[in-house]
């Protein structure tokens, strides 16, 4: 049980300094579409170097920080009914939606992702726009991280599960407990 308490905090610890690091890409994202809006509109010139720069940061932003968003619990979820359950019944949900929607998702991505990306490697694929940037396999790849990091997070999520259902969420700090409200 040890084992499994320091693998949810280090799958946890993993995706929340990821979710950390590509937060900082919003800043990027807003120096490069201000600097956009300022060549356009300040000196009526344009930089397509530029405009894929922000695109690809928000978009590689949004694949990484999708783990830590899990983590953090920041994903739609219908509320109504799972917050006033007990952390047993909140853990077998967890653990059936990790296993029958998330996993699912996560395999039909990867299987169909994985040649893409590795195809655009292959190819060393630059941007689609004429005079953009290169490296667009590099932003490809972060489709393979999005995977990665919400299957990690989703493993932390129903082994958090097994804990709970074994009566020992005592092993975990308290962040990453459930709140039991119910009980």
């Amino acid at each position: 049980m040890q084992l499994i308490a320091y693998v949810i905090r280090a799958i946890s610890a993993l995706n929340t300094g990821l979710g950390r690091l590509f937060s900082l890409f919003s800043l990027g994202i807003v120096v490069a579409c201000f600097s956009v809006v300022v060549l356009r509109y300040g000196f009526r010139t344009g930089s397509l170097p530029m405009q894929d720069l922000y695109v690809w940061l928000n978009g590689m932003m949004f694949m990484g920080i999708a783990g830590y968003a899990l983590r953090r619990n920041s994903h739609v979820r219908v509320d109504v009914f799972y917050r006033d359950m007990s952390a047993r019944t909140k853990a077998l949900v967890d653990m059936f939606g990790c296993l029958f929607f998330i996993a699912p998702f996560l395999a039909v991505i990867w299987i169909w992702g994985f040649p893409y990306v590795r195809r655009s490697w292959g190819i060393w694929e630059g941007s689609p726009n004429y005079g953009g940037l290169p490296g667009f396999y590099i932003l490809k790849s972060f489709l393979l991280v999005f995977v990665v990091t919400v299957g990690l997070q989703a493993l932390a999520i129903f082994l958090r599960g097994v804990l709970v259902l074994a009566h020992r969420e005592d092993l975990l700090p308290q962040k990453l407990r459930y709140e039991d409200e119910a009980a």
